[in-house]
C-alpha cells in the first residue's frame, strides 16, 4: 500500500528519451524545452519528478530547471485534462468577442477532462476570436460555438482544428512538442485565406 508521503519517481523509458533528446543538440542543455515537454507528456504537468530528472541528466541543479520551467507560460504546475481550452483576451480577440467566450465557458460546470485558461494572445488575430485546444487553432469563435467544443470535447466527439489536425490529448501534444512525430504533421490546412491575403495581393 502507498504512503501518503511516497515520492514519485520517472520511469527508465522516459529518463531514454529524456537522454535522446539531449543528443539532438551540440550542447545537452539546450533540450532543456523540449525535455520539460516530454515530462508533462507523461506526468500531465512540471512535477518535481520531471525537474529532478531533467536536472539528473543535464547535470545541472533543480533549481536550474525550476527557473525555466517556471519562466514560460506554456509549463504547467498542475494537472492538466485531457484538453487545454485557451481562450484569446487579448485587445482584438476581446474587443471581437472573446470577453464574452471566456464569461460562458468560465460558467459552465467544472470538468476534470477540460483545463480552462485565459491566454493573453495565440497570435491569430486574422481569425479572431481564437481558442485554441492543446496549442491548435480554432478560428472565428462565439461563444455558442466554443461552448459547443468544449461539451464535444467532454463528450469524446471527434474535433478537428480549423488550421489542423483532428484534436489530439494533451499528453500526446506535449509528446509531439518534446519531438516525437504523431504523423499528422501534414493534416488538416496548414493556412487559410486570411493568412494568405498578402501574398495574393503581391502575386
Amino acid at each position: 500500500m502507498s504512503g501518503a508521503n511516497e515520492v514519485r519517481t520517472i520511469e527508465a523509458t522516459t529518463y531514454d528519451e529524456l537522454r535522446a533528446i539531449t543528443e539532438r543538440y551540440p550542447s545537452p542543455r539546450s533540450g532543456l524545452l523540449p525535455m520539460l515537454h516530454l515530462v508533462q507528456s507523461v506526468e500531465g504537468c512540471v512535477t518535481p519528478a520531471g525537474i529532478e530528472a531533467c536536472a539528473e541528466v543535464l547535470g545541472i541543479t533543480p533549481a536550474e530547471v525550476t527557473a525555466v520551467a517556471t519562466f514560460y507560460s506554456m509549463y504547467k504546475h498542475e494537472p492538466v485534462g485531457d484538453y487545454l481550452v485557451g481562450v484569446c483576451t487579448n485587445t482584438l480577440c476581446a474587443v471581437m468577442g472573446g470577453d464574452a467566450i471566456w464569461e460562458r465557458l468560465s460558467a459552465m460546470p467544472p470538468d476534470e477532462r477540460i483545463t480552462l485558461e485565459r491566454v493573453e494572445c495565440n497570435a491569430a488575430c486574422d481569425y479572431a476570436p481564437v481558442v485554441m485546444v492543446n496549442w491548435e487553432f480554432v478560428d472565428n469563435q462565439t461563444p455558442a460555438s466554443a461552448e459547443q467544443l468544449v461539451d464535444d470535447l467532454r463528450a469524446g466527439v471527434p474535433r478537428s482544428s480549423t488550421r489542423g489536425p483532428q484534436l489530439c490529448t494533451w499528453k500526446q501534444a506535449e509528446r509531439v512538442l518534446a519531438g516525437f512525430p504523431d504523423g499528422l504533421v501534414d493534416a488538416g490546412p496548414a493556412a487559410g485565406p486570411a493568412s494568405l491575403a498578402g501574398l495574393e495581393v503581391t502575386e
